[in-house]
């Protein structure tokens, strides 16, 4: 999913912003340890002291970053997409569909951004651990939510709601790093076909009706 930059809103805010887009982007590209607060400041063409102003250290920048615009990346290309669709099957089709068009697009893969500071930062910081855990369980609950909701309505007729949901995020977590190693966007295909067929029979199938014990 691409990093998402807010639009611009105001003067007082605008180096706020300049900064966490340049953050986002050089943590994307470079990854959290190996991107300086120097090169932020560069990229992003503040002065030191009106970055410190609104953050004093590089977690922080870190910890605003995965707030501001990794979780804003999640609810735009997942969350809203899977709450706007007909059914919880047919927004994670268009959520895999409409992300493998854009790094075809692109040319190249960097990756999912809460995947990568998922991976780089979960062990190094409990701080880092609990925000980018509050973003994958913002993401999965919204996906479980809708397939609860298809549960409902007769749309899915098997299988749980929350592992499905885990399913389908461990699923893309997975295929985007594949995607990455191999720049190559066809692992989410694969992937997003894969899921369509489990879909199809967890739709068809009658739920397994458990006997009681004797």
């Amino acid at each position: 999913m691409p990093i998402a930059a807010r639009s611009r809103s105001n003067a007082p805010d605008e180096t706020k912003r300049r900064v966490l887009d340049a953050a986002a982007a050089a943590f994307q590209s470079r990854g959290y340890h190996s991107t300086t607060t120097h090169e932020i400041m560069r990229d992003a063409a503040v002065t030191a002291g009106a970055m410190h102003h609104h953050f004093p250290s590089k977690k922080s920048i870190g910890l605003a970053v995965i707030r501001e615009r990794v979780s804003l990346a999640v609810e735009q290309t997942w969350i809203e997409p899977v709450r706007l669709a007909r059914s919880g099957a047919e927004g994670v089709r268009q959520a895999f569909a409409a992300i493998a068009n854009t790094l075809d697009r692109r040319g190249s893969v960097l990756g999912c951004p809460l995947g990568n500071l998922a991976i780089e930062l979960s062990l190094a910081d409990p701080d880092f651990r609990r925000e980018l855990q509050d973003v994958f369980d913002s993401w999965q609950r919204a996906i479980a939510d809708k397939f609860r909701a298809d549960h409902k309505s007769g749309e899915l007729r098997h299988g749980s709601p929350d592992e499905l949901a885990t399913f389908v995020v461990a699923s893309y977590s997975g295929a985007m790093a594949i995607a990455k190693a191999r720049q190559d966007s066809l692992p989410l295909k694969s992937c997003a076909k894969q899921l369509a067929a489990l879909f199809e029979d967890h739709a068809n199938r009658r739920p397994t009706k458990v006997k009681p014990s004797k």
